[in-house]
């Protein structure tokens, strides 16, 4: 039998023990996090756990760092600083202590994968085989990217999930009312590089909302319409050996070069249909061209879904966090029953 290697340790040192704690328990809830999570209240403890120890990540308040946690062979020392430290520490990368959580390990993420370009061994991280589930449609107006939304909040509740938006024109920022600085956009460019840190420049841009982590869509449609397969598949494949995700969504649009491909490579495809005669001629030219194409395993997987039009009562990241309590959230329920959907 093989087994896993272990994770790696990420630890948090910080005198003030409400937070520490506090911290140390949004970690745990974080699926994604492809580490093991160790608090620590006194740097006197964590000198001694250090001695039996490996610790790859060090997120230490500038009140607890001390000369001998310098010498401790860890690989990445950040600071969680209140603002202003001693400019003894300033050879260190840190991090503003009172911000989200979400946003202090976004930041963590990204000074590690900066400073190591960290490469990961296959297999390191112990997980399941990663679940690809497509949500693609060739007909207009389904409500696809909701149900694909809703779909990864509802199953993000008991697995780690990843939504990624593969459409030209997602109107994310637009939809949530925000802006994003960074995306797949970056991700795609670090992918045509085979960057082996991409698992954590990934996890320094994803957001969370109702236990779904997606990562903000591309900015601009030829981002995605010159994307290679072999592109794709080189990131799918690092999310598969080298992430927590146990689950990944694709949101699809018929920009995506090698569509069909894609398609194939997913374990199960949501197609949400409907049934006027234009989205009938539709679907039935989709089909023929899979034939045509030798795409016809494709159809196997495919479960056509009619689903009940869901007018939103609201707007903006309130739209989003409200999905899985929906009327959309109690079809999609339904869909996972196997009680709707063909």
């Amino acid at each position: 039998m093989i087994h896993a290697k272990k994770k790696n340790i990420f630890a948090v040192c910080d005198t003030e023990i409400e937070y520490a704690y506090n911290f140390m328990e949004y970690l745990m809830q974080k699926k994604n996090i492809p580490f093991e999570i160790q608090a620590f209240t006194s740097p006197e403890v964590l000198i001694d756990y250090a001695k039996t120890h490996e610790i790859e990540i060090l997120l230490i308040s500038d009140k607890a760092m001390k000369d001998e946690i310098r010498s401790l062979p860890v690989r990445q020392i950040i600071i969680l600083s209140e603002g202003v430290h001693s400019p003894e520490l300033d050879q260190y990368p840190a991090v503003y202590k009172y911000q989200s959580s979400d946003k202090v390990i976004r930041e963590v993420m990204a000074c590690y994968g900066v400073e190591n370009e960290v490469a990961l061994a296959q297999g390191s991280v112990p997980k399941k085989e990663m679940r690809v589930i497509g949500i693609y449609s060739p007909i207009g107006r389904t409500q696809k990217t909701s149900f694909a939304l809703t779909l990864g909040q509802i199953l993000g509740k008991n697995h780690a999930v990843l939504y990624l938006n593969l459409e030209s024109c997602s109107g994310f920022e637009q939809l949530l009312e925000t802006h994003f600085d960074k995306g797949l956009s970056d991700i795609l460019y670090y992918a045509r590089q085979e960057n082996t840190g991409i698992i954590y420049k990934i996890a320094s841009m994803v957001r969370t909302v109702q236990n779904l982590d997606f990562l903000p869509p591309a900015l601009f449609p030829m981002d995605i319409q010159t994307t290679k397969y072999e592109e794709w598949m080189w990131l799918f494949g690092q999310l598969e050996q080298n992430s927590n995700y146990e689950v990944l969504i694709l949101d699809l649009g018929d920009g995506v070069a090698d569509l069909y491909q894609i398609l194939d490579y997913c374990t199960e495809i949501y197609m949400p249909i409907r049934q006027d005669p234009v989205s009938s001629a539709k679907l039935e030219q989709f089909e023929n061209a899979l034939q045509m194409w030798d795409s016809a395993s494709v159809l196997g997987k495919i479960r056509k879904l009619r689903i009940p039009f869901y007018a939103a009562g609201k707007s903006g990241k309130d739209w989003m966090e409200g999905l899985a309590w929906s009327e959309l959230g109690d079809y999609v329920r339904k869909v996972l029953r196997g009680e709707d959907g063909g």
